[in-house]
């Protein structure tokens, strides 16, 4: 009898001893290699993206380390994570600890990055009026939101208009002297550091130069900042194809642009010479954001008008082939979140011009990650 039960305890010691030697790191690894990250298009083994997996009597934990704190498909790649890692025997319990690491825009010879900062993206337009400086200050603040270090460079030095936006208008910056001169500290508000022009004018007094010290000031504001870490650098342009766009592209090595126009076709008209500025100067296209999109009536909100036209910005991205990375509605509360100091995504954050703006922020973040890893 008592051999009869130690034969049949056999198989089971063996089946045990196989399961336990499936599961190893190695059998994690190895299940996981083909699944990818769905805007990379690559293994997240490859690309390093899978660290520190342990098994304990069945529980597998690893960390999943993303390229965006953006990322709007987290839930996705860690669900099919958990599927493929299920797929071995003697998995009891899988435990995945999400966090991001942004990716480093690659440099240029003939650019200088700034210490410390990982991707420079621009905002421009073709034209004034559409938005843009609304765009701006959203989406930096939507990828803060996100858990990401940002900072914000306001180089409308002749309509410096962030300071405002950000709730910081009544706010003084801070000058160093230090050993290579004047270093200026940003101000933050909104989990956003942020300089302007504003900061170092009176309130009605103008900015009357020309572009030499424009360039100067931008120049200033790029390298001459106690900036710190930041995995985003937002610069805020000014409208049209000037001294401040020429500056900026060939100063620092950018991640991309992002073009801001409305539907209209005159606002279109201008938006396409912006873009293929930025084309000509060897700077990457992001997308095109179509702001004012459509009004929506504070007392109707199941009602849409198309007050600038319609189908502008897909018009636009399909002719350049450039990605249409979203559309923003027109709605009462942007302006006075705009006037108030509080944006969109802070004030109203589930309305549905913030809900745009958080969707463009997380497409910015993801395309800027693409350009790094490719």
């Amino acid at each position: 009898m008592q051999g009869i039960q130690n034969f049949a305890s056999q198989p089971n010691r063996q089946i045990i001893t196989t399961m336990a030697e499936l599961l190893t790191p190695s059998s994690v690894l190895e299940v996981l290699r083909p699944v990818q990250d769905p805007e990379l298009r690559k293994s997240l083994v490859e690309l390093n993206m899978i660290r520190n997996v342990q098994i304990l009597d069945g529980r597998v934990s690893f960390n999943l380390v993303l390229t965006t704190p953006a990322c709007p498909l987290r839930e996705f790649i860690v669900e099919d994570c958990k599927k493929a890692i299920q797929t071995i025997p003697g998995v009891q319990s899988i435990d995945v600890d999400v966090t991001a690491e942004t990716p480093q825009q690659k440099n240029l010879p003939d650019r200088t990055g700034i210490p410390g900062v990982k991707n420079i993206i621009a905002v421009s337009s073709g034209k004034g009026g559409v938005g843009k400086s609304t765009v701006s200050v959203n989406l930096a603040v939507a990828l803060a939101q996100s858990g990401a270090s940002v900072g914000m460079i306001d180089a409308d030095i002749y309509g410096p208009n962030v300071p405002m936006m950000l709730g910081l208008e009544t706010v003084a910056i801070e000058v160093r002297k230090e050993a290579q001169g004047d270093v200026l500290q940003p101000v933050q508000n909104h989990g956003v550091k942020m300089v302007s022009m504003g900061f170092l004018i009176d309130r009605d007094q103008p900015v009357i130069w020309r572009g030499p010290m424009l360039n100067g000031i931008i120049r200033q504001f790029l390298y001459q900042v106690n900036w710190g870490e930041l995995d985003y650098l937002v610069v805020d342009l000014p409208p049209g194809t000037g001294d401040a766009q020429l500056t900026l592209a060939q100063a620092v090595p950018m991640a991309g642009v992002v073009i801001v126009s409305t539907p209209q076709d005159v606002a279109i008209l201008d938006a396409r010479k912006g873009l293929r500025m930025f084309q000509q100067l060897g700077v990457n296209v992001l997308g095109v954001v179509e702001n004012m999109s459509y009004f929506i009536p504070p007392d109707m909100p199941d009602k849409q008008y198309d007050i600038f036209g319609s189908g502008g910005g897909e018009k636009l991205s399909s002719e350049l082939a450039v990605p249409l990375i979203g559309c923003v509605p027109l709605e009462i509360p942007v302006r006075q979140g705009g006037d108030r100091g509080t944006p969109i995504v802070v004030g109203q954050p589930d309305s549905a011009s913030a809900k745009a703006l958080m969707a463009i922020a997380q497409k910015v973040a993801a395309q800027v990650s693409v350009a790094a890893l490719t």
